[in-house]
């Protein structure tokens, strides 16, 4: 059995995500909580929830290259002018993109190797996106990171095949649709959409920098 093939196998319950995704584009736009609203799931770094004046989420995906993109530009200095500053609270919010299953896989990886290692397994993924297209299977790629975060092989298997893990995946993803969020990566300060014409990596610094600063200013 070819390693792309047994990936396959042992991710079929993941990629039954992708039909959800599909079936469910016409609920874009179709109210919900907001894009900004807390959702169920979240993944935040930052301030504290009760104590943050600005909350910045983000809508991404591990498989997404303009989200890799932003990750790689500009996550340095947002986090550090920002986050850990504890000036905004962080919230990352998962939209899986094409490929659907291994988008779901490390998602599910992520959260399995536990809230401490959770964007470094984000961040990790994101930034291994070059291996696939030099010929590299996404397979090999979410093992070696998910053993890099502590996670046996067997682990792996467990967490992606688990339905509940899958059951979970599709509730969040099934926000985000609901939520109106029609791409990756999104950005919103405070509930307000973030978007920067022309950029090739979402979001600029500028324009984050604009809409948080405006926030804090308000007192």
């Amino acid at each position: 059995m070819s390693a792309q093939t047994k990936y396959a196998a042992m991710s079929r319950r993941a990629a039954m995500t992708a039909a959800a995704l599909a079936a469910m584009a016409t609920l874009a736009g179709c109210g919900g909580g907001g894009a900004g609203a807390a959702a169920e799931g979240d993944m935040a770094m930052g301030a504290a929830e009760a104590d943050a004046k600005v909350t910045v989420v983000e809508y991404a995906s591990v498989t997404c290259g303009v989200c890799a993109a932003w990750h790689e530009e500009t996550w340095p200095a947002f986090k550090a002018a920002y986050v850990d500053t504890n000036k905004v609270r962080f919230v990352f919010r998962e939209l899986p993109t094409g490929p659907v299953n291994v988008a779901v896989a490390g998602f599910m990886i992520a959260r399995c190797a536990g809230e401490d290692k959770y964007f470094d397994v984000i961040h990790g993924i994101m930034e291994s996106q070059r291996e696939w297209q030099q010929g590299v299977n996404p397979r090999d790629t979410l093992f070696r990171i998910g053993n890099g975060a502590g996670l046996s092989n067997q682990e792996i298997e467990a967490c992606i095949k688990d339905p509940e893990n899958v059951q979970a995946a599709d509730a969040r993803a099934r926000a985000a649709q609901a939520a109106g969020v029609d791409g990756t990566p999104s950005f919103y300060v405070n509930g307000v959409k973030v978007v920067s014409p022309g950029s090739t990596s979402g979001a600029t610094m500028a324009d984050l920098s604009r809409a948080i600063d405006a926030e804090l200013a308000k007192g």
